[in-house]
């Protein structure tokens, strides 16, 4: 390491002349590195009593989602004693209203950031990642956590690239505070990753790999206003906010819910597909969709689930029509128990499945149909 160097460095210095350029440098460099005030990151490392995290938080009509709060349950597993801070941006009351909900989500919070801005009007990732990196520059934070929704793996890579990191994504359970482990070859290995980088140690968790304990207490953590005083005005880069669509039916959020009914390709059709709508409307239940039933257009792709879609791990899963290629298996083999509904019995979906019906499902699905009852029986909570 840098120690190591000392050495060389004394002796070379030694052979040249005290008044000469390079010895007089060289004499500034060893007493930085007595001192450790150069690359202070390679020790702070292996102390855990130095550890704090940022939390880069999601939210939404003013409550905070609830895959950020699964991001404080994984940065409270990188120690005991570190402290967590949650930032949020946005503009107006809807901003404000998600910060004191922060402030009460979890009892590890220890403050609360808020960005007010009309920048962040819309979660646009330049901004998001020029606002980490103003943050991290200021408070030198070890490590920097976000979930693996859409809006981390869109904001986090790009704060990493303005911090010279290199991010860990998709982690699934962490041993130590630079020790994780994360999912590899869609799910079938996974692999151990210890990071020796320089701080901050950037990572995107798996949401559903961090479960908040039920009994979990609310906080009461402190707001405070990030200083935008020295935040550029262009920070919009090449992208723009166009419009934002979703789907206004009174369904649990997919990555969320507690049962998930999904439909593959062996649906044929959009017309079909209603039948998936239908059962999960009885049950209470989140719609999901493959990729190869959103690719022929039967659902909008907000729906998918798989490697490239939605991470879910509901107490229950039910696949009808889905063959069960690897990279869906990937998204939701974690699920409490899984039910599959397929007319080939050699069908892969079978092999994670723990009950597994071999027949038609235009004749099992509205029979199945039939025999529920209409009140709803399952909820996202």
């Amino acid at each position: 390491m840098l120690l190591s160097a000392i050495p060389f460095l004394r002796a070379l210095s030694l052979s040249l002349s005290l008044s000469h350029p390079i010895a007089m440098a060289i004499g500034v460099m060893l007493r930085a590195l007595r001192s450790g005030s150069i690359f202070k990151t390679s020790w702070r490392m292996n102390d855990s009593r130095l550890i704090s995290t940022l939390i880069l938080t999601e939210h939404d009509a003013g409550s905070v989602k609830s895959s950020s709060v699964n991001a404080v349950v994984a940065a409270k597993s990188l120690s005991d004693d570190n402290s967590i801070s949650m930032i949020l941006a946005g503009s107006g009351p809807s901003v404000q209203e998600a910060a004191e909900h922060a402030a009460s989500v979890h009892p590890s919070v220890s403050q609360v950031l808020v960005a007010d801005s009309e920048e962040f009007k819309h979660p646009l990732a330049e901004p998001w990642a020029k606002l980490v990196e103003l943050v991290q520059r200021k408070n030198g934070y070890s490590h920097i956590v976000a979930a693996s929704s859409s809006f981390g793996k869109n904001v986090l890579p790009r704060a990493a690239a303005l911090l010279d990191i290199s991010p860990i994504t998709d982690v699934v359970e962490i041993s130590g505070s630079h020790q994780f482990v994360r999912p590899v070859y869609a799910g079938n290995a996974l692999c151990t990753i210890r990071y020796t980088g320089d701080l901050p140690c950037m990572l995107t968790i798996r949401s559903t790999s961090f479960s908040v304990p039920p009994e979990t207490r609310a906080g009461a953590a402190s707001i405070s206003q990030v200083d935008l005083s020295t935040f550029g005005e262009d920070v919009a880069g090449k992208s723009r906010y166009v419009s934002h669509t979703s789907q206004d039916v009174e369904r649990p959020d997919l990555g969320n819910a507690r049962i998930v009914v999904t439909g593959g390709r062996g649906l044929k059709n959009a017309e079909n597909f209603k039948m998936i709508e239908k059962i999960a409307e009885k049950l209470g239940a989140a719609v999901g969709a493959t990729r190869a039933a959103v690719d022929a257009g039967f659902v909008p792709n907000e729906l998918q689930v798989g490697q490239t879609g939605k991470i879910v791990a509901p107490e229950l899963y039910m696949a009808f029509g889905v063959s069960g290629a690897i990279q869906h298996l990937a998204g939701m083999r974690d699920s409490k128990v899984i039910v599959a509904v397929n007319k080939d019995a050699d069908a892969p979906i079978f092999q994670v499945a723990d009950y597994g019906l071999v027949g038609d499902l235009f004749e099992i699905v509205p029979e199945l149909i039939g025999k529920l009852p209409e009140k709803k029986i399952g909820s996202s909570n």
